[in-house]
């Protein structure tokens, strides 16, 4: 019994490992070069309504990529609750990802809904976004995260 335990443990384990890494091309992060959000403080989108560079002596490391932030404050509201903070779809462009493509975000192209963060490729994709948001949305949660292993 411990020997079939054991064997279906070491099985899974190799199973998941071969699983992470066909689907490892793309982090489900959104980042440039380990920095999520091109360095731009998450928390900020919500405290103070406006995309505010992070600071890289102020950073901490969450789900394998930076996150900086503006103040100390940021950072700890973000260490209490970092998933309150995350973007939607890992950071990837939520028009884009309605059509099932993980694209780049423009951190000034954003928006805030029922208390989630959406980052979008460009201002111009934002105003489409908003004319639609819960379709957006709709579309966009069925794709995600699939899209990344397109």
């Amino acid at each position: 019994m411990m020997l079939r335990l054991f064997l279906s443990s070491c099985f899974f384990a190799v199973m998941l490992t071969g699983l992470a890494r066909a689907g490892d091309h793309r982090s489900l992060f959104f980042n440039r070069d380990g920095v999520a959000l091109s360095g731009y403080d998450t928390v900020a989108y919500f405290v103070d309504g406006a995309a505010v560079r992070g600071r890289q002596d102020i950073a901490v490391m969450w789900r394998g990529v930076v996150w900086q932030f503006a103040n100390l404050f940021h950072r700890e509201l973000f260490e209490a609750n970092p998933r309150a903070y995350a973007p939607q779809y890992g950071g990837y462009c939520a028009h884009g990802m309605a059509f099932g493509r993980a694209s780049s975000t423009d951190p000034q192209a954003w928006a805030i809904r029922e208390g989630k963060l959406y980052l979008i490729h460009s201002k111009a994709q934002r105003d489409l976004w908003l004319l639609a948001p819960s379709d957006f949305v709709a579309r966009a949660n069925a794709h995600w995260p699939k899209a990344l292993h397109r």
